[in-house]
């Protein structure tokens, strides 16, 4: 086994060069300035930009509404899952992984016409406020609704993989056996033994919302991602500037997210 060591670290070392040298290359790009030699005015500029905390804020809101219900969705119905109904499994998965199937282009077309659809044939109904208040420019419902189907393939690996972990069904039954209801044995035994998979899977869904640039382009709204693309074409500088920032404050959730899963696990054995 010792003889493979030189080849791991022969494709680390090409994975690295394959995400460091665009990464480097597109740091020296925004400090450096023809005629000006190093300046980070870039960098400094970016909190004045028109747009930038506002596109921010709302993805940032978009992403904690987005984690919220796809939590309070697939938490419950995994638990369940596993402990009434284990040979629908496989059809959940699939369910599942389905997003990872439809083209974006095809699901955001889908929506549009839903959304074309209903103010038109439902004009005279209270569901017409409906379809205009999901559409509400400071706030977005339709964009939630659409990164929870996205986000769908990504939560169920994290929490499946955390259920396959523990025994669900002891934990519920000690717990019933207490005087819980579901509710508390759901909330008091079986959510603080998956803190690693909900983190990893609001993570997921945290990279996707601040990611997502197809579906909020198409359908006319202007969250981070989009933003960075429209700033883009007049400020190419500034658009790779905030692209690396964001690409940074990534990693920095990514090595946080590692930091508290590390110490749950060490916390939770010597427990």
């Amino acid at each position: 086994m010792a003889r493979l060591n030189p080849w791991r670290w022969v494709v680390l070392g090409l994975a690295a060069l394959y995400f460091l040298v665009p990464l480097a290359a597109s740091v020296v790009f925004t400090v450096d300035v023809p005629g000006q030699g190093i300046t980070f005015d870039a960098y400094s500029q970016i909190v004045s930009t028109d747009g930038f905390v506002s596109s921010l804020v709302l993805s940032l809101e978009l992403a904690l509404a987005t984690i919220a219900i796809v939590l309070l969705l697939m938490v419950p119905a995994m638990v369940a899952l596993r402990l009434g109904a284990p040979r629908l499994r496989p059809v959940v998965e699939v369910i599942c992984q389905l997003p990872l199937v439809v083209p974006p282009i095809a699901f955001v077309a889908g929506i549009s016409t839903v959304l074309k659809w209903g103010p038109e044939y439902l004009s005279r109904t209270p569901l017409f406020e409906t379809f205009v208040a999901v559409q509400n420019p400071s706030f977005p419902f339709v964009l939630v609704m659409a990164y929870v189907v996205m986000a769908l393939p990504f939560v169920h690996r994290s929490l499946d993989a955390g259920l396959r972990a523990i025994d669900v069904r002891t934990l519920v039954e000690a717990a019933r056996s207490c005087g819980a209801s579901w509710p508390q044995a759901l909330l008091r035994s079986v959510l603080p033994n998956l803190r690693g998979a909900l983190l990893n899977a609001s993570f997921l869904t945290l990279a996707l919302v601040l990611g997502e640039f197809t579906v909020a382009q198409l359908l006319g709204f202007q969250p981070f991602a989009v933003w960075i693309y429209s700033v883009g074409g007049s400020q190419a500088q500034l658009s790779v500037a905030v692209s690396v920032l964001s690409l940074l404050v990534t990693w920095a959730l990514l090595l946080a997210l590692a930091g508290v899963g590390g110490r749950t696990r060490t916390a939770s054995s010597r427990g």
